[in-house]
């Protein structure tokens, strides 16, 4: 009687692709997915690669310590940021609607990955040197506001726009940050929290004509 071909087992295809240079992905995805379940203090290393199905020596193979894979999930999530904020300020008629896409995109990303943003805009990563690749890709998002700002001002001086930024920067972050915290009731679903958001950057001085 021939012999049954042995089963592979269940994490085979994620073996394979570690060999193939995917851990180090894995291991952001999987941080991730442990940030939001029990915030950045409840976050390991050895947990990571629990949640990951790896060694616990693996993380080190790319991850020097916590802050190290802290900083590459930020990193990920200020990506994501940008993206949600270009998706939803895509296609506006105006600069007016681009602001406020540009903020329900901020608003909105705020609310589906709450432990990730409060990541993303807490202290950790405050020293500029030791973190200078995160600090270039969460400069985009910033750049996005201001290009935003500037196209709602023309003809503005770089201190009128930089005053308009704080105030447009000031209002979706504080949003964001009360939502997250569930101090306001904004909704419960993405269209609830998009609809808040535009509702909310249609009070932008930026956002109405001059």
């Amino acid at each position: 009687m021939a012999k049954k071909p042995a089963k592979k087992p269940a994490n085979a295809s994620k073996s394979a692709a570690y060999h193939h240079g995917d851990l180090k992905r894995e291991l952001v995805a999987a941080g991730r997915r442990v940030l939001e379940e029990s915030g950045v203090e409840g976050l390991s290393l050895r947990g990571v690669a629990r949640e990951a199905g790896v060694s616990q020596a693996a993380p080190y193979h790319h991850f020097a310590d916590k802050d190290a894979l802290l900083a590459a999930i930020a990193a990920e999530g200020f990506a994501g940021l940008s993206a949600e904020m270009a998706k939803r300020s895509s296609g506006a008629k105006n600069s007016g609607a681009h602001m406020g896409g540009l903020g329900a995109g901020y608003i909105v990303f705020a609310f589906e990955n709450p432990e990730l943003f409060r990541l993303m805009h807490g202290p950790r990563f405050a020293v500029a040197e030791k973190y200078d690749d995160l600090l270039v890709i969460a400069s985009e998002s910033f750049t996005m506001l201001r290009d935003g700002v500037a196209a709602c001002l023309p003809g503005a001086s770089d201190a009128d726009i930089d005053t308009a930024c704080t105030a447009a920067w000031s209002l979706v972050h504080g949003a964001s940050m009360l939502i997250v915290d569930k101090r306001i009731e904004a909704g419960s679903t993405v269209e609830e929290i998009a609809a808040f958001a535009d509702t909310l950057t249609s009070q932008l001085p930026v956002s109405r004509p001059r």
